[in-house]
Formats: structure tokens, sequence, C-alpha cells
């Protein structure tokens, strides 16, 4: 984690999604607290313009601009369903082609994202981050060992995605899989954050926290 910088609250963070998903001001955001943190650790620097891909609702952007170092945040998706009264600029994307120029961003955020773009995409997608993005890409996703990892995250998407109109379909990807993508947009894993505390009690057993990866990619 950077020095000077403090863990984030969920009081805090749960003020702030509460203004945009009215569920948070009765829900306790502890998956995204988890979560937030876990960038926290392999933060490397204040950054100027942040893109984060896959934006969804666009809360998680709005959290980042205040809560992490980073100077303004700008969230693209698929489909526009971002909240409308985001602070943080949103827009739809056609999936493929980012819709800035080269180098216009000096970090970018894809959280709990590549697992839904389908296989064949991925590679594009990672390209056209590091054409967009000059600096680091932190990302935020699962890790899969095999068949019954995939079985349980299938549905840890369909408990977290359904109620926010989120994707559920969904192709999980193991350790060599994010190094072969990191290596062919030009990435090295500069950092991955310890495991975290995303559950506990039974929903641990069930869905162990070893399913949940976060982790910085710097420019080779």
């Amino acid at each position: 984690m950077m020095d000077g910088i403090q863990p984030i609250e969920m009081a805090r963070l749960q003020a702030i999604l509460g203004q945009h998903l009215p569920v948070f001001t009765i829900k306790k955001p502890v998956y995204q607290t988890v979560m937030l943190r876990s960038l926290q650790q392999v933060w490397t620097r204040n950054h100027t313009h942040l893109l984060d891909v896959g934006g969804g609702t666009g809360v998680i952007a709005e959290a980042m601009a205040r809560l992490l170092p980073v100077q303004s945040v700008t969230a693209i998706d698929l489909v526009d369903r971002f909240c409308p009264t985001l602070t943080v600029p949103a827009r739809a994307y056609d999936g493929r082609n980012i819709p800035y120029a080269d180098g216009a961003f000096d970090a970018a955020t894809l959280n709990n994202v590549m697992h839904h773009v389908p296989v064949a995409a991925r590679q594009e997608l990672m390209r056209e981050i590091r054409r967009a993005v000059t600096g680091p890409l932190y990302i935020k996703d699962h890790l899969s060992t095999g068949v019954l990892d995939n079985l349980r995250l299938t549905l840890l998407d369909a408990w977290g995605n359904i109620p926010f109109g989120g994707m559920v379909s969904a192709h999980y990807l193991p350790r060599a899989e994010w190094e072969m993508l990191a290596a062919g947009a030009g990435y090295t894993i500069g950092a991955v954050a310890p495991s975290a505390a995303y559950r506990t009690g039974p929903a641990a057993l069930a869905f162990p926290n070893r399913l949940e990866i976060t982790m910085r990619l710097d420019p080779a």
C-alpha cells in the first residue's frame, strides 16, 4: 500500500454508494470494501487520469474517484446502465475500440470484468487498454483451479450480479491464462494483493476467498 494512505472505511464507502444505489442505504458493502482495500494494496502512485473499463453502474468508479489516490476517473461499458447521479464521466462503447486517444490515461482498472469477456476477445481488449493507457492496469477478478471452482464462481456471479442487472455468462481464468494475457499485451504482473476476507463463516467455506485475486500489471 502507498505510504500515508488510510484503509477505506466501510461506512464512508456505504455513504458514497448509497447516493446512487438505494440498496446500499441498508446493505453494508462488505465485498466492495474488501475489493477497494485490495486495490489499495497494489496501488503505486497518485494517478492523474484513470479509465475504469467495464464500469457497470459506475458506482465503483465513483468510489475510486473519492477514495483512491487518483485525480479523475472515467468509466466505460458495453451497456449504458450507469446511475444518472454519478459525478464521474461515464459512457457506453462498442467493446472493441476504446473511444479515447493513445495514452489518454495513465492507469486503468478492470474490476470483475475479464471473466465476462469472450475468450477470443480478451487479448484484443488488453491490447486496446495498453494503447489508451500509459501506466499500470489494476485488475480485480477471480482465480480458478478447475471445474469445481468454476461452478463456485458461477454461483457467486449469479448471487452478486443478477440484482444489479450485471452479466452472468463467464469463463474463469487460471493463473497461466492471466500470465498469458499480460505478456501478450506487453505487461508483467507487478504485484498481487494478499488474500483478503471477502467472505467469512459458512460462505467462506462454500466460496473460498482464494477465488478472488487483485493484481497490478505493469507495462513491460
